[in-house]
């Protein structure tokens, strides 16, 4: 068995099917090698420096992982507010909300020796699961080739219908998602999924953005991670996905100096006074 896989410029009621199939699907070419290349480049220093910093049982004792990537690769700024990503998103998140929100943002490059990363679902983050109501969803991009030896993300296709709550088992389907590097590997909050093994001679790092509903909160405070100075430089559809927005009109309000609460339309950059273009 495999995941569905579909090309760059598929519809994208056919992308949302396959995700909603098997909660899982891979859109392949959804980035040029060249935005790939330099994401990847902007982040060595990062994952050298600091990379260990998050090792643990969970995390792994190989892999190197960093946060708040907008603040160290300008160009990730063109995977994190991808446009055709987004009407992917507005189909599977937009029915359970206004508008939603970036849960965090992280790059991780898998060394060789790493073992499987324990199978989880991302949503475990919020003390819910009700069937049916996605809270969030997720894009893993594959900033160099993820092949079956060199760790690919590996999913139990169709957890995300289960409707008891329950680990997997020996007798649940395992599968691994390789595919070449600017590919996209979307998948639900709700699916198991995991790091998979290294067994190669080589690292293999992907761009993990979790995108969760806009009345919930997120998994990372971008406004307190990323620099205002960062910040306002970003595309506003960005600016608004990192938390300088309001949802349904006032959750996330704040007073203006004259105690004014600022209108619905009052949102990324220039609710906060900066001047965007």
């Amino acid at each position: 068995m495999e995941l569905n896989r579909l090309p760059g410029d598929a519809p994208i009621g056919d992308v949302v099917a396959a995700i909603r199939e098997d909660g899982a699907a891979i859109v392949e070419n959804f980035v040029s090698d060249t935005i790939a290349d330099q994401v990847l480049a902007d982040l060595r220093e990062p994952f050298d420096s600091v990379g260990r910093s998050t090792e643990n049982d969970f995390n792994g004792y190989t892999t190197l992982r960093v946060n708040s990537v907008l603040d160290l690769s300008p160009a990730s700024a063109g995977i994190v507010g991808h446009r055709r990503m987004m009407e992917v998103l507005d189909a599977v998140l937009l029915p359970f909300c206004q508008s939603y929100l970036m849960g965090s943002n992280t790059a991780i490059e898998i060394h060789p020796g790493e073992g499987d990363q324990v199978l989880h679902r991302d949503d475990t983050i919020y003390p819910v699961h009700i069937p049916g109501l996605e809270l969030q969803a997720s894009v893993m991009w594959a900033l160099n080739d993820f092949t079956q030896e060199n760790g690919a993300t590996r999913v139990v296709p169709g957890s995300h219908r289960w409707v008891k709550p329950r680990e997997p088992g020996a007798d649940d389907t395992v599968i691994q998602a390789p595919m070449k590097k600017g590919s996209a590997l979307f998948y639900l909050g709700s699916v198991f999924h995991g790091g998979g093994a290294n067994k190669s001679n080589g690292a293999r790092a992907g761009l993990i953005n979790t995108y969760c509903l806009g009345w919930l909160r997120q998994e990372v405070n971008h406004v307190l991670s990323v620099p205002r100075e960062t910040a306002a430089n970003l595309p506003e559809h960005i600016q608004r996905m990192m938390g300088y927005s309001l949802h349904g009109g006032m959750l996330g309000y704040y007073p203006t100096d004259d105690g004014r609460v600022p209108s619905r339309e009052m949102n990324g950059g220039a609710m906060w006074g900066w001047q965007t273009d």
